[in-house]
């Protein structure tokens, strides 16, 4: 396995020992896969951070642990990029846990690995039930920050929140159905990944709040729980449409919205009206195609930035920061779409 770093610098980057680091380069016996797979995640990493290793001052380790589809772990390493110039002379090094679909326990049992193997800070996308909000008050108990980024869990000793103003984004969407519907009667199919992170179930819920106040003639479907995954989100769709033979739209709360669109044209649905959330590479594609109306859509690397923020004034990096700064929701339409 070739590579142009420091064995010391892969160690810490993996949080893997120099002797088993060591092994796995160089090809040798009782390495597992999983084992080789983290050392080349860690040089890619370094690879990505490259100028943060010749940089001066306080080193500290951040990991970002994440449950999201690839789309979005994809568009979150990009924030992280643009952001970590910012916070000079401080050095951060950045460790990814990133997985598309987990059950609670493997996170549970990821962010005990990363307490063993030593961070100065987590920022944390992941479900919000019970042995998730405890781990995270242990970690706090061990003075290790924890930020909850884009879905919360509340009441866990988390440090501080940093994403959307879920409730909003949900009245808004509301909003711009009752512009566009006027007051006609028919059905709209609302999508969350899955019910357990926080962020998306406060959207649902004024979501629907809302649209009982503004358009009572509307019902609402629910077609939940595929984790923004492809097949998993296009099976959900097709159970929960059958028997309908028109969808005034779709409100989608988690993704994977090329494929409730391949799911609902194979039933012959084509909703007047498709809102959808974050500004990822498919979205972005959708959008200017005229498939998608609308993306809410807030900035990541503002969350990381505030994140990151919150974790370097905890070690005395800079002044303490309140918890207030939930970000608003921006409108993006075919016409104000960014290229990129």
């Amino acid at each position: 396995m070739r590579h142009q770093f420091p064995l010391k610098e892969i160690a810490l980057q993996s949080g893997l020992s120099l002797a088993t680091v060591d092994r796995a380069l160089h090809g040798r016996a009782h390495v597992s896969a999983q084992t080789a797979r983290r050392v080349q995640a860690a040089m890619a990493e370094l690879a990505e951070q490259e100028g943060q290793l010749g940089a001066q001052g306080r080193r500290m380790f951040v990991d970002i642990v994440v449950e999201a589809p690839r789309r979005f772990s994809d568009e979150l390493r990009l924030a992280v990029f643009h952001v970590l110039p910012r916070f000079n002379p401080a050095v951060i090094r950045i460790r990814y846990h990133f997985a598309e679909d987990i059950d609670p326990a493997k996170t549970v049992a990821n962010l005990a690995r990363i307490v063993s193997r030593g961070s100065q800070g987590i920022i944390l996308k992941a479900q919000n039930v019970g042995p998730i909000r405890t781990e995270i008050a242990r970690l706090a108990e061990l003075k290790i920050p924890v930020v909850t980024v884009f879905t919360d869990c509340p009441g866990s000793g988390r440090m501080a929140y940093a994403g959307l103003n879920n409730e909003n984004a949900g009245r808004t969407a509301a909003y711009l159905f009752a512009l566009r519907l006027q007051g006609r009667t028919g059905t709209v199919l609302t999508t969350t990944s899955r019910s357990e992170f926080q962020g998306e179930e406060a959207r649902a819920f004024a979501f629907a709040d809302e649209m009982a106040r503004l358009c009572p003639n509307v019902g609402l479907i629910d077609a939940s729980g595929g984790a923004g995954l492809a097949l998993e989100t296009a099976a959900k769709i097709t159970a929960a449409v059958d028997g309908l033979d028109r969808l005034l739209g779709v409100y989608s709360m988690g993704g994977g919205n090329a494929a409730i669109l391949s799911a609902l044209a194979a039933l012959n649905l084509r909703p007047d009206l498709f809102v959808a959330h974050d500004l990822d590479r498919e979205n972005r594609q959708l959008l200017r195609q005229g498939k998608l109306g609308f993306v809410l859509h807030h900035d990541l690397s503002a969350d990381i930035d505030f994140a990151l923020q919150h974790i370097t004034a905890f070690h005395r990096l800079r002044p303490a920061l309140l918890e207030g700064g939930m970000a608003d929701v921006q409108i993006i339409t075919p016409a104000n779409c960014p290229a990129t």
